[in-house]
């Protein structure tokens, strides 16, 4: 071997030496230390385990304590720290709401029956309940369901004073507007996901002054249910007064605006 190749040999081993004692010196320090991650202060609230629907009695195996951030925890929700008893408290409470799961139980949301009937337990107070006969065809096809909005039409029919004329006089007026279903029959909420309930009787919830609008248009003529839109929920609206006669021609009041269509006879 010449003595070149014995000096390029000797200069490898010796820089390959040196970066493993490099190596194994890097490798003997100690790792950087971490800032550990800020806590966020907690506390406990009495959330729903499972979806608790409307009307349902509340018991202790539908709620559950949660850890929430304290920073977020409104003031409605229950505390442990303020009620440990809480669970007990609520028992036997009926939900006047849906809850979903993981939601925050507020005591607005629930009320004590007391000895009351359903009904009389989730009514809002100053409000009423008030019943009337409906069928598939006066109650939008089956298609309206508890908490639904709906305008009472009242459909009736006057002779008619005009001695040539013939036919009667049909009047169509709507005696309320922006009602809230309460129930279909006794059914106060949907059953299985169900789109529609063919029912026999309508439970309304209405003003007291509402009340006898309502028992006064029964004995007049036919009611029926007009189903409004959801977006219109919260819409403010009266009652229309004016009336719709049909003797050659329908008059269609929408909220006072009047189209008319000639009857063909």
């Amino acid at each position: 071997m010449n003595r070149a190749r014995i000096i390029v040999l000797t200069i490898a081993l010796g820089a390959g030496g040196v970066a493993a004692y490099l190596a194994s010196g890097s490798d003997s320090k100690p790792p950087p230390q971490t800032q550990p991650a800020a806590q966020l202060p907690t506390v406990d609230v009495l959330v729903a385990k499972a979806d608790i629907n409307l009307g349902q009695k509340v018991t202790p195996n539908d709620v559950v304590w949660q850890s929430w951030p304290a920073a977020s925890a409104s003031k409605s929700f229950i505390r442990r720290n303020e009620r440990p008893d809480a669970t007990k408290e609520i028992t036997g409470s009926i939900a006047r709401s849906p809850f979903i799961a993981g939601e925050p139980i507020r005591e607005p949301k629930l009320i004590k029956a007391d000895g009351s009937g359903f009904m009389a337990a989730i009514l809002p107070q100053g409000m009423r309940a008030v019943s009337t006969e409906i069928s598939a065809e006066t109650g939008a096809g089956g298609f309206i369901l508890p908490n639904d909005r709906v305008d009472v039409v009242l459909t009736r029919r006057e002779k008619n004073p005009d001695p040539k004329a013939t036919g009667d006089i049909v009047i169509s007026e709507v005696k309320l507007a922006n009602i809230r279903v309460l129930a279909i029959d006794q059914a106060p909420k949907e059953k299985d996901g169900t789109n529609s309930v063919v029912g026999k009787t309508v439970t309304l919830e209405l003003k007291p002054e509402q009340v006898p609008v309502l028992a006064a248009a029964r004995q007049a003529g036919t009611l029926s249910l007009s189903l409004r839109s959801m977006a219109d929920a919260n819409q403010v609206e009266v009652a229309a007064d004016d009336r719709s006669r049909v003797t050659g021609t329908i008059n269609v009041v929408r909220y006072g605006v009047t189209d008319h269509t000639t009857v063909q006879k």
